[in-house]
């Protein structure tokens, strides 16, 4: 890598950084093209260099953490062999992801987030590819072998993610969860929606 592109990537880190932060402090209405020049650092053309506008930012940030989200799950998931493990797993992963970064799943369960993935579904899921692969083939092997319920990997993720992000949104929205007893109660309760 060239030292220009060293200084790039640098610069896209600082400008993502410094936008969670705001994020988390400010909320979306906070995170403003210059607020972001005054905390990362960069400057106004930079900014649009690399992102094209404040959706190119806020975009890059809600991938980034997508990115990082579904790499701990597929972690979580395909360290484990058999399925009742590795769906447990996956929960822990998630709500821990959820308690530990509460500022990247917030914005992960924004409506902004709900948008791009509506207008770019194709996109993002090219661009997880390497770590959603993992995943469906561990899924399928299970399903396969018999250890899950013979449904579609879809329905499956839906059924494991569907309550999880539900709860995950309460918590971040209203915080009227016990995510400490969420993280006990809910793997025996979705195994048994996923189980054969």
């Amino acid at each position: 890598m060239s030292p220009k592109q060293q200084r790039g990537e640098v610069t896209v880190e600082r400008v993502l950084d410094a936008a969670l932060d705001l994020y988390a402090r400010e909320g979306e209405a906070g995170l403003t093209v210059a607020a972001l020049t005054r905390l990362s650092g960069v400057s106004t053309g930079s900014v649009y260099h690399h992102f094209g506008n404040l959706h190119g930012v806020i975009s890059a940030l809600a991938l980034r953490w997508l990115g990082r989200l579904v790499g701990e799950l597929s972690t979580a998931l395909t360290a484990h062999q058999d399925a009742r493990s590795g769906i447990e797993a996956v929960i822990h992963t998630y709500l821990d992801f959820v308690r530990t970064q509460p500022a990247a799943a917030r914005l992960l369960h924004s409506p902004f987030a709900d948008q791009e993935g509506t207008a770019r579904a194709a996109e993002i899921r090219d661009n997880q590819e390497a770590r959603l692969t993992p995943i469906e083939h561990w899924l399928d092997g299970h399903r396969k072998a018999g250890e899950l319920a013979d449904l579609p990997t879809p329905v499956i993720e839906t059924l494991v993610l569907g309550p999880v992000i539900g709860l995950a949104r309460r918590w971040l929205t209203l915080g009227d969860v016990d995510l400490e007893e969420a993280i006990h109660l809910l793997p025996d309760r979705i195994w048994r929606s996923v189980s054969p």
